[in-house]
């Protein structure tokens, strides 16, 4: 009240406008009789009235030895120096990741220098956009199509766990969804599926929805990365004071197609399964491979140009029977076909199947011994049975993938 002049002189327009507030951001829980309960008190004794509803308490920083930073221990790291190496929005971004609300932090600089490396993705991001030749005579592929509109699902969905988070003052876990959503699915998924080949032009249409997308993310990242987003915002297009980000407008949630996101997923299984044979047989990129499907989950065909892509296949075709001699794997019930063509080493992959196999099946019967006993089954949690009976079912689905690998090959 004093910094309003609000117990001198009450009835001035600043202590009028700032009092009451809704929230009090405070440090640790130390500090409550201290301080935020000193300030109720006299809030109730010169404006009759309390002068916050909420209190926000950061919890406190500790050393790796979890003593609490003082300058008598001098275990207090240099701020100024730490936002030389980092950034400031490296150094805020590192520690909030880590700092759960209302729990101590254990400081060490490796969190800043994971906030540093968050921050060097976007410009990546940014600077890779910034390096397409956009052409308007090219027509959208249909997989840049199906991935902006999975991303715009993607986004807010993100958007209401993030605003539900900021509603319960969970600010740790809002910046984690929107580092999630960033790092993961932005940079690590839409980039890859919609970027052109080597040297060649983007077309318009995906060019300015990526960019609108770009600003959405940086419109929520906003308040923990201002530095980096403001930069960001005025290199993608000339700006006038008021159209900063700071007075940008929040993005509104709109509906969800929870259908596209789920298919997505499915999706991004399979495209990992691709690149793991690729990498485990040191298949190059650069090949183009035939690839077959065994639809046993009836999953819908929206994203196989996107697999396709990022796969780099020759083909993907539909089949009723097993392809002979060809690596396989599984996503779900669907069972997956790649051609060797005399791109691995037969007997060594005979060799290392046959191995895995034996372990698989041995590891499958330690878990149906365990189940097969009553007393375990009665006594332990429902939770850690279903546990059990999850890795029962997935080593069966595996030995099952192994077998007929081995098939194919012999």
């Amino acid at each position: 009240m004093s910094v309003f002049d609000g117990i001198r002189n009450p009835e001035n327009e600043e202590i009028k406008y700032y009092y009451p507030t809704n929230d009090l951001v405070t440090g640790g829980p130390d500090i409550l009789f201290f301080w935020v309960a000193r300030m109720i008190i006299a809030g109730y004794e010169y404006k009759d009235e309390k002068p916050f509803n909420n209190v926000y308490l950061t919890g406190l920083v500790r050393d790796k030895q979890r003593r609490k930073m003082s300058k008598s221990l001098g275990n207090s790291p240099d701020a100024l120096k730490l936002i030389e190496q980092y950034s400031a929005d490296g150094v805020r971004v590192g520690l909030l990741l880590s700092s759960a609300a209302g729990n101590d932090l254990m400081f060490d600089e490796t969190l800043c220098q994971q906030g540093k490396g968050f921050g060097n993705k976007i410009w990546n991001a940014f600077n890779l956009t910034n390096l397409w030749e956009v052409s308007d005579s090219i027509t959208q592929p249909n997989s840049s199509k199906i991935a902006l509109e999975w991303y715009e699902a993607k986004f807010h969905a993100a958007l209401l766990e993030i605003e539900d988070h900021f509603s319960k003052y969970r600010l740790s876990d809002a910046l984690m969804a929107i580092y999630k959503l960033i790092y993961d699915d932005f940079c690590g998924w839409l980039l890859e599926i919609v970027k052109p080949a080597y040297q060649q032009p983007i077309d318009a249409v995906t060019y300015n929805k990526v960019m609108s997308a770009f600003e959405d993310n940086l419109k929520i990242l906003h308040p923990f990365m201002p530095f980096l987003t403001e930069d960001i915002w005025q290199y993608i297009s000339e700006r006038a004071p008021e159209e900063a980000l700071i007075v940008a407008k929040w993005p509104e949630a709109k509906p969800i197609n929870k259908d596209l996101i789920a298919q997505f997923e499915f999706a991004s299984e399979v495209i990992s399964g691709i690149r793991t044979i690729r990498k485990e047989k040191n298949i190059a990129f650069k090949d183009a491979i035939g690839f077959s499907v065994i639809n046993n989950e009836n999953s819908d065909a929206t994203f196989d140009e996107v697999i396709t892509k990022l796969g780099n296949l020759e083909i993907l075709e539909y089949v009723k029977e097993p392809v002979e001699g060809a690596l396989t794997f599984r996503v779900k019930s669907n069972e997956y076909f790649i051609p060797m063509d005399g791109a691995i080493d037969v007997e060594a992959e005979i060799k290392k199947l046959t191995e895995e196999l034996s372990y698989t099946e041995g590891f499958l019967k330690s878990v149906q011994k365990k189940l097969s006993n009553e007393r375990f089954v009665a006594g332990a949690p429902e939770q850690v049975v279903a546990s059990e009976k999850k890795k029962e079912a997935d080593a069966l689905a595996k030995i099952e993938t192994l077998k007929a690998s081995l098939a194919s090959l012999v």
